[in-house]
């Protein structure tokens, strides 16, 4: 028999229809935890998850700023920069998506809207115009100096507390390559004049 043989009910007909405009109730608040049996105390698993959604948050502003000035650069090394800008953003992006499921994986919630990045991040809001092209630089290093020193300290804390999971995503991920790209930046900004021969 049925499950709908068994309770008397006539069966549901099959229908491609979606089901639209569903409301469900909050399942996780933000800033909460959930036990999940992966050998680290729930005092580690929250702090951890409040450092790396500040280390998210700010990496998602980078992601944007990048984005921005990948699309408003300007001058003779327009092309070089234009290319450099959608590079970092992409590789960005891999630490974006890492540090999310670092969060998920410590029984945290992920912040992902827009609106609640803006309300936490701690990188400063850039005009809505174009800057000029060492404005732009000098404001994504601005971004990843920022990024770096959260995370230096942050890594040290998780070291200490046994959670070598986010120490090592820190470290090897988030460290490694906001300095990678801090080194790319900043040599644009280098005053090396032109040769003529």
């Amino acid at each position: 028999m049925t499950t709908a043989e068994n309770t008397g009910t006539a069966p549901r007909p099959r229908s491609s229809q979606p089901w639209l405009h569903q409301k469900g109730r909050e399942i996780q608040e933000f800033g909460t935890v959930r036990q999940l049996p992966i050998g680290l105390s729930y005092n580690t698993r929250m702090y951890s998850c409040q450092r790396l959604n500040q280390v998210l948050a700010d990496t998602q502003i980078l992601h944007g700023l990048y984005k921005k000035h990948h699309w408003l650069m300007r001058g003779h090394t327009f092309y070089q920069l234009h290319l450099l800008m959608d590079k970092h953003a992409d590789e960005q992006t891999g630490l974006i998506d890492d540090i999310a499921e670092r969060v998920q994986t410590l029984g945290g919630v992920a912040i992902g809207d827009p609106r609640h990045v803006a309300e936490i991040t701690r990188i400063p809001r850039p005009p809505d115009g174009v800057e000029e092209v060492p404005a732009m630089l000098s404001r994504l290093l601005e971004a990843h100096e920022a990024i770096l020193e959260d995370c230096h300290e942050a890594a040290a804390r998780c070291q200490e507390a046994g959670d070598d999971g986010t120490n090592d995503l820190l470290v090897s991920g988030v460290i490694r390559r906001n300095e990678l790209q801090a080194w790319f930046l900043a040599e644009h900004l280098v005053d090396t004049p032109l040769v003529h021969s």
